[in-house]
């Protein structure tokens, strides 16, 4: 067992260079997982199982989990091994060792930020040479063609400040990018006397980046993604929820994913659409979309955040390691918090057991966790203007969810985001959500979440305009309670592949706009009851595979504007007639085999547009931790 390490400063990139390099001699049979600050043995177990594809066993203890991992590599894995402990800290030098097998070929590499001289085995990754360094920095400031009017003597000076670090080189350089020449002069005098050359160096360039977002707002959306836990997907839904409430972007999310777009260009962040197609027609559905950021971009939205005192900061990141609050949590004597923005972190060993607070201005919470069971602190009751709910559970196994009753005494709270929690009966003792308009559940076990009530779902939810329903897999048949609040314009249950059966009493929804069933795919039709939907716009089945008809009386639908057919694969027979009845049908998307099923229909709703979507094949749309 050969046990190696690099390291260099954060922002060179070893991560992508070791992969590249090794898996010509590994290929399949590399087990990578990223290290947290605080590591738990179990955890990286788990996650190297995830990895790879494998069932997470629940481990009883530590050494459970270490035995597991070695009889998977000695008995299912064949060929030469490696393990990858990337972005290891300092204190956790330790980890190898335990993870130390006795079998032939196989091998471990250990990255970080510091050098541990314990082992024997080391490189230092360099920065970039002054040549190397300035052919990127020139493509990332879009200067490759030697046209432009900038002075070499500026793009020196800032390149120095740079250091030779790759993601301060992209960063700066697209901050800088379309800039003026006057611009570029005065950013070179002002950054003439700094001279990156260590951790805390790149993290003060990488800060002047942000000098250059004139846009306020898209500088918080910047600094609010540290709301989010490191090395984790950061969901665009749960953002567009957030923004729409914070600084009044559009409900649809249009305003949020263009300045997604906009860090994204300035290398602040990466937006990955997880199933692009070919559609030329504007996107409003980002549920499987998401924002990837590195570690030290984010360690810099939580500095910035954490600039000022904490009872006067306005965004409040808490981590919290085991039953240990932060020193200044556990001394606060009931001195209120001005944060309108708060989120709480939490790992595998925490208790719930909560320590007072008092949040009352707080309009956004955002709560990390990872254990098996969760209860909502009781100091929830307290944020009296709190409007957006984000709670994420992190763990391999769907978790309980307690004191959900807690929310009821919110009078603004809007919009609850839950993933990977089982509910319980959202109705089964008498709480009234009054003010919520949306709710959203992503892989949530929700199938007795509307059962056993002991109040009607409308009278419970009686302003609930949206629902959001996503990789819900225990989902079977849409509870009827649901169809009796009237005042429901957006359903969308996407991914829930057990989905087997609409009620007719959907027909009951008269002021549905929206109803998307995106990827249902054991769903066999649509009720007939769907032509009472006066008022839907957009209807989405697509990637329904088990639809062989759409509904006879479609038709009735007058104002639907949209409709999404692509891979119905058993769709093959004629439209209804009552098609040619949809006067005020826009758009209609499918495939290639589906298209031939609309040329009879062209010729008389003349202002349809007819777009052939073809997809793009990736797995990023799946729900597990890649590299």
């Amino acid at each position: 067992m050969l046990s190696d390490m690099k390291w260099d400063f954060d922002g060179s990139f070893q991560t992508t260079l070791y992969i590249c390099f090794w898996i010509g001699i590994f290929k399949e049979n590399i087990f990578f997982v990223t290290v947290s600050e605080t590591p738990n043995l179990k955890v990286i177990v788990g996650k190297l199982f995830q990895h790879k594809g494998y069932q997470v066993p629940e481990f009883q203890t530590d050494e459970d989990a270490i035995n597991q991992l070695e009889q998977l590599l000695l008995n299912q894995i064949k060929g030469s091994k490696l393990l990858i402990l990337d972005d290891v800290w300092s204190g956790s030098e330790f980890l190898p060792e335990k993870f130390k097998f006795h079998m032939p070929n196989y091998k471990i590499l250990m990255t970080s930020r510091d050098a541990f001289p314990r082992f024997r085995f080391t490189y230092k990754l360099q920065p970039l040479n002054d040549k190397d360094a300035m052919t990127l920095f020139r493509h990332s400031a879009s200067l490759q063609d030697g046209s432009s009017l900038i002075r070499d003597k500026d793009i020196k000076k800032i390149l120095k400040v740079c250091g030779g670090f790759p993601l301060a080189l992209e960063v700066i350089g697209r901050s800088l990018c379309g800039k003026s020449a006057e611009v570029w002069h005065s950013w070179a005098k002002k950054w003439s006397s700094s001279i990156l050359n260590s951790d805390k160096g790149l993290l003060e360039c990488l800060q002047k980046s942000l000098d250059f977002l004139d846009d306020k707002v898209i500088k918080k959306c910047f600094l609010d993604l540290g709301l989010f836990p490191e090395d984790q997907r950061i969901p665009v839904a749960a953002l567009i929820d957030m923004w729409a409430e914070l600084y009044e972007l559009d409900e649809d999310g249009i305003d949020a994913v263009a300045n997604l777009h906009e860090l994204t260009s300035r290398n602040l962040a990466n937006l990955v659409v997880a199933r692009k197609d070919t559609s030329d027609h504007l996107r409003k559905y980002y549920s499987e979309d998401f924002v990837l950021q590195h570690d030290l971009l984010r360690e810099l939205s939580v500095h910035q955040s954490n600039q000022e005192p904490i009872e006067q900061t306005k965004r409040l990141i808490i981590n919290i390691s085991g039953n240990n609050p932060p020193k200044w949590w556990a001394e606060q004597k009931r001195q209120p918090i001005s944060a309108h923005l708060m989120s709480i972190s939490t790992d595998e060993i925490f208790s719930s057991s909560w320590w007072n607070i008092e949040p009352s201005e707080v309009e956004v919470l955002v709560l990390n966790f990872q254990t098996k069971n969760y209860t909502l602190p009781e100091f929830v009751e307290k944020m009296d203007k709190l409007k957006v709910l984000i709670v994420t559970n992190y763990g391999f196994f769907h978790a309980e969810l307690r004191n959900f009753e807690l929310l009821e005494s919110l009078p603004y709270l809007k919009k609850i985001r839950l993933e990977k929690v089982s509910i319980p009966s959202l109705c089964k003792d008498p709480i009234q959500l009054r003010s919520l308009k949306k709710i959203s559940l992503f892989m949530c076990n929700i199938g007795q979440a509307f059962r056993n009530c002991t109040i009607q779902v409308s009278d419970a939810l009686p302003n609930l305009m949206e629902i959001n329903m996503d990789y819900c897999n225990d989902l079977v048949e849409l509870p009827v309670g649901l169809c009796d609040i009237v005042c429901l314009k957006k359903l969308s249950i996407t991914n829930c592949h057990k989905l087997s059966a609409l009620p007719e009493e959907i027909g009951k929804l008269e002021n549905l706009e929206v109803l998307r069933l995106k990827s249902c795919t054991d769903l066999p039709e649509l009720p007939e009851s769907i032509r009472r939907l006066r008022n839907l716009s957009i209807l989405d089945i697509s990637d329904c595979l088990s639809i062989r008809k759409l509904p006879k009386h479609i038709g009735e639908l007058h104002n639907l504007k949209e409709l999404h057919v692509e891979g119905c694969l058993r769709l093959r027979s004629q439209l209804p007639e009552s098609i040619l009845d949809l006067d005020q049908l826009m758009l209609a998307t499918c495939d290639e085999e589906r298209a031939k099923l609309w040329e009879p229909v062209k010729d008389f709703l003349t202002n349809l547009q007819v777009e052939v979507v073809g997809k793009d094949i990736n797995l990023n749309w799946l729900p597990v931790q890649d590299f």
